[in-house]
């Protein structure tokens, strides 16, 4: 069965990236909950998608540059608060898997210790887009599941998906639905590796990736999503 992914929560219906969001995503029935995390000025890790605040709160800045106090006086959208790592991760525990992307370097050491800690590790896969960041993580736990994001890297480049991953000691690959093609996906099951595409927020574009047999779709839209696979 395809695993449905609720991207950043569920951004078309809530704020992305908050525990409103995380919310919805848990109640319309995702497999995994996706979100992206940076660190704080004070050095917590704190879950937002761009390097500022400024597209998705009221305020203006770095994530690096404002302590947790300071993000936390900041409006993420119906009144939502910029959560932590940990406060995301209690919020989903035993309700929902977790897709965890790396944006900075230095996050690797302190989102393995967190996951352990939190005794999910089963139940999280750890992307990015920077492929050396999972390479660290597969060092220092190697069991754990890892995944490396593409966007137009492999279309139009005489390059093997499986290859790609292998190299970055990956498990998954999380790839732009645009781009992902029969031909990627019949690599990636030749070598036994995942794939998991983003986002999917059409009927069309659900139906063509399900049918291409990819094991995870995110979406923007959970709520189409799981009614277009028949979970709903």
């Amino acid at each position: 069965m395809i695993q449905t992914i609720g991207h950043r929560g569920a951004a078309a219906l809530e704020p992305e990236n908050t525990l409103r969001g995380f919310r919805k995503a848990i109640e319309i029935g995702v497999d995994y909950v996706e979100f992206d995390i940076h660190r704080c000025k004070s050095w917590e890790l704190v879950v937002i998608h761009d390097e500022t605040v400024d597209r998705t709160t009221n305020g203006k800045g770095f994530v690096r540059d404002l302590t947790l106090q300071e993000l936390k006086k900041l409006d993420a959208g119906k009144g939502e608060r910029i959560p932590t790592l940990q406060e995301t991760i209690d919020a989903c525990k035993g309700k929902a898997k977790l897709q965890i992307e790396l944006k900075a370097p230095g996050l690797e050491e302190d989102t393995v210790a967190a996951i352990e800690k939190n005794g999910v590790a089963a139940d999280v896969i750890v992307i990015s887009f920077y492929h050396e960041f999972i390479k660290k993580i597969k060092d220092i736990a190697a069991a754990r599941k890892l995944g490396i994001k593409t966007g137009a890297l492999i279309v139009g480049n005489p390059v093997n998906a499986a290859e790609v991953v292998k190299a970055a000691k990956a498990d998954y690959l999380s790839a732009n639905q645009s781009f992902t093609d029969e031909r990627i996906v019949r690599e990636l099951r030749k070598a036994g590796i995942g794939i998991t595409v983003w986002n999917c927020d059409t009927e069309k574009d659900i139906q063509r990736l399900a049918k291409l047999g990819v094991d995870m779709i995110g979406s923007n839209r959970p709520d189409l999503l799981l009614k277009v696979l028949g979970r709903k």
